[in-house]
C-alpha cells in the first residue's frame, strides 16, 4: 500500500463536523424568508417523533395541522400543540387546509399509496415514510404518477441515505477498500412481542396493524427495509433473485405477520449474496450489519461502524503507518479494526429532514426519492411473496426506474 493510498483512506475515515448540505454535493441553500408549513398525517410513534423533530427546527418547518383517527393520539397532539395547529380526523380535510405547504405521511403501510396520491393531487410537497408502498403495482404506479408533478418535492423516509456514517461506508465500498464484496449479513433482532398496548379491543387492528397481513409488510418492511435499501444505494444495484422463509415460531397470539423471517437476495451482476433476517425471540445480535469483501469487512450499528481489514490489508496499513508517519488512524477498542467515524452523529432522521428542507428550498430531487424508494418497496414486496409461501421471485426489467 502506497502512502498516498493510506492518506486517502485516512481522509475517508476521519470524521469532521458534517451537515447534509456539505456532506453531499448538493447546491447551497438559496434565500428563503419563512419556514415551510407542515401537515402531519398519522400521529403514532413515528409521526409524532418526526413532528417533534420538525418542531425543533423552527427556521425550517412550522407544524400547522395534524390528522389522526385514534382518539388518544389526537388528544396527545392537542396537549402538545394546543391551539397552534388545526386538528383533523379525515385526511382529506387536512389536505384542504390552505396554509400547508408539505404533508408528512406516517400512516400504516397499506395506506401509503392512497394517501400519497391524494397529497400529490392536492398540490402539496410530500415526505412519505418508508416503506414507500405496500405492493409492487403501487410502487410502479406512484413512480409514474410522480412525473405528473415535477414541481412537487417527494422524499421517501429511508434515512440511512443521509447518515454521515453510512455515506462514508458507501464511499469505502465505491473506492474499493473492501475489495470484491461477496457476502452481506444483516440482522435486526429483539426479544419482545412487537405489540403496542391497546386501550380497548376495537382499536386492536388500528394500533397493531403491523401484526396483520392485510395492512403490513411485517418485519421485512418495518425493519429490514433499511438495510436492504442501503445495499441498493451503496452498490447502485437491485437484487436479481429473492428467496424468503419464515413463520410464527414464538408468539402464538393471533398475529398474522411472521415473528421470525429470513430473506436471501442474490445480486447477480455484482456476484453477492445478501442475508437479511429478524426474529422477535432473541435480542443478542440486536442490530447487526456486516458487508464482507476480500480486502476487508465493515461492521455497522445504526450510529457507529468499524472497518476490519483482512490480514494482508492490515499488514500494509500498519507498515505504511509505522514507516512513513502518515496520518494516524483511529483503531477500534479491540485493536483489530479502524473506526469509521471518530465523532458522534445524530439520528439519521435529523439529516434526512434537514436535507429535505434544502430540497424544498432549491426544488431539487431528494437523495431518497420515488424512483429508488420504489426499487426498495418492490424488493420488500417480492421478499414477502416468497416468505409467505410463494416460490423464488425474480427482478424484472420494468422495475428498473431512473
Amino acid at each position: 500500500m502506497k502512502r498516498r493510498d493510506f492518506v486517502k483512506l485516512g481522509s475517508i475515515l476521519s470524521a469532521g463536523s458534517l451537515l447534509p448540505s456539505t456532506l453531499y454535493s448538493g447546491s447551497p441553500l438559496e434565500s428563503h424568508v419563512k419556514p415551510f408549513t407542515i401537515g402531519i398525517l398519522g400521529y403514532g410513534d413515528r409521526g409524532s417523533g418526526l413532528c417533534q423533530l420538525m418542531s425543533s427546527l423552527p427556521d425550517m418547518f412550522e407544524v400547522k395541522g395534524i390528522c389522526e383517527t385514534i382518539p388518544f393520539r389526537l388528544q396527545k397532539a392537542r396537549e402538545t400543540f394546543g391551539s397552534k395547529v388545526l386538528y383533523h380526523t379525515d385526511y382529506l380535510s387536512l389536505l384542504d387546509q390552505k396554509d400547508i405547504d408539505v404533508i408528512l405521511i406516517a400512516t400504516p403501510l397499506y395506506l401509503h399509496f392512497d394517501h400519497a396520491k391524494a397529497v400529490l393531487d392536492a398540490g402539496k410537497h410530500l415526505y412519505l415514510e418508508k416503506t414507500m408502498t405496500f405492493s409492487v403495482e403501487q410502487a410502479i404506479e406512484l413512480n409514474s404518477l410522480s412525473k405528473k408533478y415535477p414541481n412537487q418535492v417527494i422524499q421517501v423516509g429511508h434515512q440511512y441515505r443521509y447518515s454521515p456514517l453510512y455515506f462514508k461506508v458507501k464511499e469505502l465500498i465505491q473506492n474499493g477498500w473492501l475489495g470484491k464484496v461477496t457476502q452481506i449479513d444483516a440482522r435486526w433482532d429483539r426479544n419482545a412481542d412487537w405489540r403496542r398496548s391497546v386501550p380497548s379491543p376495537e382499536l386492536e387492528r388500528q394500533i397493531n396493524w403491523r401484526m396483520y397481513r392485510e395492512y403490513s409488510g411485517g418485519l421485512t418492511a418495518e425493519l429490514l427495509s433499511h438495510q436492504i435499501d442501503f445495499i441498493n444505494w451503496a452498490f447502485e444495484t437491485s437484487p436479481t433473485e429473492i428467496v424468503g422463509t419464515g413463520g410464527i415460531d414464538f408468539f402464538k397470539d393471533g398475529r398474522e405477520t411472521y415473528d421470525n423471517v429470513q430473506v436471501m437476495l442474490r445480486y447477480g451482476k455484482e456476484g453477492m449474496i445478501g442475508n437479511f433476517g429478524a426474529t422477535c425471540a432473541n435480542q443478542y445480535d440486536g442490530y447487526a450489519f456486516k458487508i464482507k469483501g476480500n480486502k476487508g469487512m465493515v461492521s455497522l450499528l445504526t450510529n457507529d461502524g468499524v472497518f476490519y481489514p483482512e490480514p494482508d490489508t492490515r499488514d500494509a496499513l500498519e507498515s505504511v503507518d509505522g514507516v512513513s508517519g502518515a496520518t494516524k488512524l483511529a483503531w477500534a477498542d479491540d485493536k483489530k479494526g479502524l473506526r469509521i467515524l471518530d465523532e458522534p452523529i445524530r439520528d439519521g432522521s435529523y439529516y434526512a429532514i434537514t436535507d429535505f428542507y434544502r430540497c424544498l428550498v432549491n426544488k431539487e430531487l431528494p437523495h431518497s426519492n420515488v424512483s429508488n424508494g420504489a426499487k426498495t418497496a418492490i424488493t420488500v414486496a417480492l421478499a414477502n411473496k416468497s416468505i409467505y409461501g410463494e416460490e423464488k421471485q425474480f427482478w424484472k426489467p420494468e422495475y428498473n426506474f431512473g
